[in-house]
């Protein structure tokens, strides 16, 4: 398929989840043999730089060399037009750029896909037709369903489209660490590890060791809160790690601990489980990880410290494992295959 993508700002530019998102999306279908086409504001500058760039199999197109929304707003309708589309498929922000995808998706005829993450944050008169402008919306959860449904997006207009891993990958690296529970994450304030330390704290005298993966502002913070708690010990923080190390400590850990208070998917912990673990979610309102165990026999959902020592405990009377493929539905060919189902779909009835 032909597909369009319009991303005013990309990862070049932004850490936004969404953005990382959208672009994951983008390369996976592009490495699948689809013409995709990611319309942004110009990231890439030098002498030879030219309207187009090829970035990790990638193709990118400027809409225009600053990042000027009035002036994106104008010129990418006709862009969008002249590439032909089977589909365009928008992040949301900002709402001006996505009122612009519409139009330029009615000029050449193609259905409007808006990537909604749940991260997105909006105060502009645009919002209302920002949000009635799509076709359809994909969702990476239903904790972001919910949300845009209260927005008064109608349900039939929404698809829950996850994050994807691949399975492949995890076969091909071995397991590897000490440590029989593990965290992964930023490190922000949000992570809210201190629940995690605060269960480990009430088995001290028991045998456990923790690896917290990831980095971020709150690092800091969390390795005095296990110092405090005297349990510094046996808590190893290995920072932001490539996602093959990322997967040896998953496949020999036992137990996954999700404490976040925020979270739009859930993406180590998917990986986790994936990769064998069992897993434990402190459930929050703001998070959709609890989704990821709620009616699997190997995950618990807590709502207090002392819970997820006790699902700790109880996780020990599960067997170990280094995969687990009955969360084929995350698999990338499963996820691809879906998002292509849907454009062909819209494509269809538009």
């Amino acid at each position: 398929m032909r597909i369009a993508v319009v991303a005013f700002e990309t990862s070049h530019r932004t850490a936004r989840a969404g953005i990382a998102r959208t672009e994951t999306l983008a390369r996976a279908l592009s490495r699948r043999g689809h013409d995709v086409t990611v319309f942004c504001a110009q990231w890439w500058y030098g002498p030879d730089a030219g309207p187009w760039r090829v970035d990790d199999d990638l193709r990118f197109r400027r809409i225009d060399i600053a990042p000027d929304v009035p002036t994106a707003v104008a010129r990418l309708p006709a862009q969008l037009a002249r590439f032909g589309p089977d589909v365009v498929h928008a992040t949301p922000t900002p709402p001006a750029v996505l009122v612009a995808a519409r139009a330029g998706a009615t000029l050449a005829r193609a259905p409007l896909v808006c990537d909604w993450y749940g991260d997105e944050r909006f105060d502009s008169p645009l919002d209302g037709p920002a949000r009635r402008a799509p076709t359809h919306s994909i969702v990476p959860s239903e904790y972001v369903e919910s949300g845009l449904r209260e927005r008064g997006v109608s349900s039939d207009d929404l698809t829950v489209l996850p994050e994807f891993l691949a399975f492949e990958t995890i076969e091909s690296v071995d397991p590897a660490g000490e440590a029989n529970i593990v965290a992964g994450r930023r490190l922000d304030a949000d992570a809210n590890l201190e629940s995690l330390f605060l269960g480990l704290a009430e088995l001290r005298r028991e045998d456990w060791s923790v690896t917290v993966i990831g980095d971020g502002p709150a690092r800091s913070e969390f390795e005095q809160a296990a110092a405090d708690l005297r349990i510094a010990d046996r808590v190893t923080f290995v920072g932001d790690i490539p996602r093959a190390e990322r997967i040896a400590h998953y496949r020999s850990a036992h137990t996954f601990v999700h404490t976040a208070r925020r979270e739009s998917f859930a993406t180590e912990l998917m990986w986790a489980l994936a990769c064998g673990c069992t897993g434990v979610v402190e459930y929050q309102g703001d998070s959709a990880a609890h989704e990821l165990v709620e009616r699997r026999p190997r995950g618990f959902r807590v709502t207090t410290s002392e819970e997820i020592a006790g699902a700790i405990q109880d996780a020990r009377e599960l067997d170990h494992r280094t995969i687990d493929r009955s969360l084929s539905a995350f698999d990338r060919e499963q996820v691809l295959g879906r998002l292509i189902g849907l454009y062909q779909e819209l494509d269809a009835s538009h």
